[in-house]
């Protein structure tokens, strides 16, 4: 499935993932290909990102260039949205 996470200022990710789990209001919750359509809120937090290392993450965002050899990696938000819709997992993070 494609990630991207967008942040006001920048494209912080953009690539192909197995999984990511995100803060939510009530408690982490993970996303995993094929999920169910939904929306949801998120706070201050650690995402944590498992990337697809059989497919080419080539797109040109920060964070894609600094962990790009990593199977997994995390980050902080300090909160936004989730939108999760065929296989596209959009986070728009503060």
């Amino acid at each position: 499935m494609i990630l991207e996470v967008l942040t006001p200022d920048e494209v912080l990710f953009k690539g192909n993932v197995t999984q990511v789990i995100l803060p939510g209001l009530d408690g982490s919750f993970g996303i995993l290909n094929s999920h169910a359509s939904l929306i949801s809120a998120l706070t201050n937090g650690v995402v944590k990102v498992d990337q697809n290392q059989n497919e080419n993450n080539s797109f040109d965002a920060k964070l894609n260039k600094e962990f790009h050899a990593d199977s997994t990696f995390t980050f902080d938000i300090k909160g936004g949205v989730v939108e999760v819709n065929d296989n596209k997992v959009l986070v728009l993070a503060e």
